[in-house]
């Protein structure tokens, strides 16, 4: 009967989404022919683990056990996934094999996928491990490739390793790591290796630094859409924009992001633990996501899916989503997003199970008036009937278009617009930011929220009307037929208009403009 000495018990986390639940490494050395058989619903890349754990052992120094090895990835309908495994199964056998003292694992949780030489290769999906075992009070050891994830979590017990051997050497008590903060370079196995870790430092060092956006100043005319534009970014709301190519639609969506307040530090790494959990290097700047997917995204792509992996709207949460040629995106995939355009969390239900992930983001949608592009082109370049005009329109549903606060419609810039006079210079996005930075600061210190995410009873008690105000509203509503939830919005966008102009409560004007840019409302459209 094999001993206690034997067996060894390693902990790790699994990805699952953001969450990251505790996942044993049991390892057992056992009697008969020489054998490694891995056990826990190991998928491909843990399955291939076997042979990279090793060929890291042998070229590390270290005499691998010509015994039979049973390593348990617990708990055992737990899927697993990734490199990260790589680590505690070699420290696994290592401990089973009276190489490292089992009390020196003690609180200890390991991470990393290994080079056949044994160097600590950056491991993807492994901010959510962090947070949970930051919140759990463990010391984890992973690569010094993954500093910028290490960086990203405040107060945990973290320990940046280059190479087996470094873990090994640490666990025995001669350290042979640094800890969380250092900037000294580790020893890594080749230049590759060293390039990456100096690409992690800078970006480190460069956490909360602002990187340079597009500029509104940039943009030649199209004063309303700049309008609707700066309206959109003070009070969070939705924005569609109508018009013919080159008009400026995509150029004006790209700086939005620049308009809008930078992220706050526990926004950083909610942002950054999407990111991380849907496999991308996390970016720990505090300029808010801009996505823009193709149009050809699946509903996937679009919501998440897979293995629970965030899509394209969780990717954009405190951010800007920006789905260009709207009509031309797949009909389930935009059906799909009216759910979380209310509630602002996106949850994939799966036979295996379920995951929620945030998705708390600003839509940006751009569109052709027609299938050509052209209808209403003085010039007559438009030659779509008004059944395939209509067949285009009705791409979008009714219910997406009522969940869109602003629509506008974008004409061709006339030449003089386009060249500008001597000497003119545009609206820098500075200016406008400092406008919608004081209009967002007035809306918080009021109803504790931005204006778009007023529930009706929010906006009962907040948007109130004066007298003409509602008559102006009613009459709009007798002829455009607005739906309870456009009526809404327009008051939303009308106490946005309001708080822009500094007013503390919604004048006529502000009512008109808000009717005003409901462009798809409106008959004649």
């Amino acid at each position: 009967m094999p001993t206690h000495k034997e067996v060894s018990t390693v902990f790790s986390r699994a990805p699952a989404g953001l969450e990251a639940p505790l996942v044993r490494v049991e390892v057992h050395l056992g009697t008969g022919l020489p054998a490694f058989v891995l056990v826990g619903l190991p998928e491909a890349v843990v399955r291939e683990s076997k042979e990279r754990v090793r060929a890291a052992l042998i070229t590390a120094g270290y005499d691998f056990p010509q015994r039979r090895i049973t390593v348990n990835l617990s708990p055992a309908d737990l899927p697993k996934e990734g490199g990260r495994f790589d680590l505690p199964i070699a420290v696994g056998i290592l401990a089973a094999d009276r190489k490292i003292h089992a009390h020196a694992l003690k609180n200890q949780e390991f991470y990393g996928e290994l080079s056949l030489g044994g160097a600590l290769r950056e491991t993807r999906k492994l901010l959510p491990a962090l947070i949970a075992g930051a919140k759990n009070g463990s010391e984890m050891i992973l690569p010094a490739a993954n500093a910028l994830e290490a960086s990203l979590v405040d107060g945990a017990k973290l320990r940046l390793m280059n190479h087996l051997s470094e873990v090994v050497a640490a666990l025995g008590g001669r350290e042979a790591a640094r800890s969380m903060p250092s900037a000294q370079p580790g020893r890594s196995e080749s230049d590759e290796q060293r390039e990456l870790e100096q690409q992690n430092a800078c970006r480190v060092m460069s956490r909360g630094a602002l990187k340079p956006a597009a500029d509104l100043a940039d943009i030649r005319g199209q004063y309303a859409a700049k309008r609707a534009l700066e309206i959109a970014a003070a009070g969070e709301h939705g924005l569609l924009m109508i018009g013919p190519p080159g008009t400026g639609k995509s150029s004006l969506a790209q700086r939005l992001p620049g308009l809008l307040p930078p992220l706050s530090g526990p926004e950083i790494l909610e942002v950054a633990s999407l990111e991380s959990a849907a496999g991308h290097r996390p970016n720990s700047t505090r300029v808010r996501p801009f996505r823009s997917p193709h149009h050809t995204a699946s509903m996937a792509a679009l919501i998440g899916g897979g293995a629970m992996r965030p899509g394209e709207l969780s990717l954009a949460h405190h951010g800007v989503l920006f789905l260009d040629e709207l009509p031309e995106f797949p009909r389930n995939a935009l059906e799909a997003m009216r759910e979380p355009l209310e509630t602002g969390t996106v949850i994939l239900a799966r036979l295996k199970g379920s995951s929620e992930f945030p998705a708390r983001f600003q839509l940006v949608a751009a569109m052709n008036p027609c299938p050509c592009g052209y209808a209403g082109d003085p010039r007559g370049r438009c030659h779509c009937t008004a059944a395939q005009v209509a067949r285009y329109l009705n791409r979008i549903s009714g219910p997406l278009i009522d969940r869109i606060d602003i629509h506008i419609e974008l004409a061709a810039l006339p030449v003089e617009h386009l060249m500008g006079p001597s000497g003119e210079k545009s609206e820098p996005s500075a200016t406008v930011a400092q406008r919608v930075a004081a209009a967002r600061s007035l809306q918080l210190r009021r109803q504790g929220k931005l204006n778009a995410r007023l529930i009706p009873a929010e906006v009962a008690r907040f948007c109130a009307l004066d007298r003409s105000s509602r008559a102006l509203i009613a009459t709009a509503v007798a002829r455009v037929g607005l739906s309870a939830r456009a009526y809404h919005r327009v008051l939303k966008v009308a106490r946005t208009c309001a708080d822009l102009g500094g007013a503390p409560d919604i004048r006529i004007a502000d009512v008109a403009e808000a009717v005003k840019l409901r462009a798809l409302d409106r008959p004649t459209c």
